[in-house]
C-alpha cells in the first residue's frame, strides 16, 4: 500500500467515525498503530483522535488502542518480583483539580511494604503531572529504565515516566496535545512493568471508570480500583480522578474477574470530610511539591495528609496489605510518622535521582 493510499484510507475512517462507525478491536489497534508510529500526517492524527473521542470510544476500541500502545510503544522492565506489584495513577482531565495525590500515596504505600511501580507523565490539562512533581523533588526523568528496574527490585518502588517508557508515539503526542483523547484513558493502563497485577486508577467521569475496569479485565489485571471522587456542594458532574476527602467517591472494583460498584465516603476511611478548597491544587507545581514535602516531613495534622493517606490506603487494600480502607489509613499514617515514606523518596532519588 502506497503512502497516499494509506492516507486516503485513514481519512475515510475518520469520516466514518464522525458518522458513528465503531471499530473492531483489530481495526482500532491498526488505526492507533498508525498514529503511534507517526505514519499519518499530523493533521489526520489530530482529527482521528478528536473524532474518536468526541464520538465516544467503546470498550472494544479502547482494548484495541491499548494493544497498539503496548505492542508498538511501551518499553518494558523486569523487576523479577513474584508477589503483588501495584500502580497508582489517574487519567487527568478531571474538572476538580486537586493537589498531586498519587505521587505521595505511592511513596506511603511503598513504605508500608507494597511494591509500587508508578507510572506518570508531565501535565496535560492540570497544573502539574507526576513527572513535574518528581522532577522538582529530584528525580531524573531521563534516567535509564534499568535504574528504575533496579530500584523496584531492591527498594520496592520506582518511577516510570511516560517520557521514558513510551518510545515514540504518546511521548511525541503529549508534547503538543492540550486536549483529551483516548490516550488519557489507555495511557494510564500501560504496563511498562509486566509484573504489575493491581492498580488504583482514577478517572474524570464515571463512564470512563467503567470502561477502564472493563479494559483491565480484558488484559488480565488481577485487582483494580477505579475511583471517581466528588465534592459536596459541587455538581456530581464535576469530579476528580482519585478518592475524595471532600465528598463521596464512586468506586468500580475488579477482583479476580468480578466487578463491583459501590460508594465510599471519608468516614469509611476513618477520616473527617473537608471542603474541596482544602485539597485543591495550588497555582504552581513548585507549590504542590512543597505541600507534599511538608507532609512527608511528618506534618500530619492537615487535610493534605489525610488526602494522601486515603489514596495510599486504597493501594494497600488492592495489594492485600490492608484488610479494608480504614486499616490502610492507619498504616499510612504510621509510615509518615516513622519517616519510612520520606525514606522511600530518598531511596528513589538514590537510584533515579538527578546528579
Amino acid at each position: 500500500m502506497t503512502a497516499e493510499t494509506q492516507w486516503r484510507s485513514f481519512g475515510h475512517l475518520i469520516c466514518e467515525i464522525v458518522r458513528g462507525k465503531t471499530m473492531t478491536r483489530e481495526e482500532s489497534c491498526e488505526a492507533y498503530r498508525q498514529v503511534i508510529l507517526n505514519e499519518q500526517p499530523e493533521l489526520q492524527q489530530g482529527a482521528f483522535l478528536m473524532a474518536h473521542f468526541a464520538r465516544g470510544p467503546t470498550t472494544v476500541e479502547l482494548s484495541g488502542a491499548w494493544d497498539a500502545l503496548d505492542r508498538f510503544d511501551t518499553a518494558k522492565i523486569n523487576s523479577q518480583l513474584t508477589g503483588p506489584v501495584c500502580d497508582i495513577v489517574g487519567t487527568g482531565s478531571d474538572t476538580l483539580k486537586t493537589i498531586n495525590c498519587s505521587t505521595p500515596a505511592c511513596l506511603i504505600a511503598a513504605a508500608c511494604g507494597l511494591p509500587m511501580a508508578k507510572k506518570g507523565a508531565r501535565l496535560v490539562t492540570g497544573v502539574s503531572g507526576a513527572s513535574d512533581i518528581l522532577e522538582i523533588l529530584g528525580i531524573d526523568l531521563n534516567a535509564p529504565l534499568s535504574q528504575a528496574e533496579r530500584c523496584l527490585r531492591e527498594q520496592g518502588i520506582c518511577y516510570l515516566p511516560g517520557e521514558a517508557f513510551l518510545q515514540s508515539g504518546w511521548a511525541r503526542l503529549i508534547k503538543s496535545m492540550r486536549f483529551t483523547s483516548a490516550f488519557n484513558i489507555i495511557g494510564p493502563l500501560t504496563r511498562p512493568c509486566p509484573q504489575t497485577d493491581r492498580i488504583v486508577i482514577g478517572a474524570y467521569a464515571p463512564k470512563v471508570c467503567d470502561q477502564l475496569i472493563e479494559v483491565l479485565r480484558e488484559i488480565g489485571m488481577k485487582v483494580a480500583l477505579a475511583p471517581y471522587g466528588m465534592a459536596d456542594g459541587i455538581s456530581p458532574c464535576q469530579g476528580m480522578d482519585e478518592f475524595s476527602l471532600a465528598g463521596p467517591t464512586r468506586v468500580v472494583e475488579l477482583r479476580e474477574g468480578k466487578i463491583n460498584v459501590y460508594e465510599v465516603t471519608p468516614s469509611d476511611f476513618g477520616l473527617k470530610q473537608v471542603d474541596f478548597d482544602k485539597i485543591a491544587s495550588h497555582k504552581t507545581a513548585a507549590a504542590n511539591a512543597q505541600v507534599i514535602m511538608t507532609v512527608l516531613n511528618g506534618h500530619l495534622d492537615s487535610p493534605h495528609a489525610d488526602f494522601f493517606c486515603m489514596n495510599a490506603a486504597a493501594a494497600l487494600y488492592t495489594g492485600g496489605i490492608a484488610k479494608d480502607y480504614r486499616q490502610g489509613v492507619e498504616m499510612s499514617r504510621q509510615a509518615l510518622v516513622s519517616g519510612k515514606a520520606m525514606e522511600k523518596l530518598r531511596r528513589l532519588k538514590e537510584y533515579q535521582g538527578a546528579e
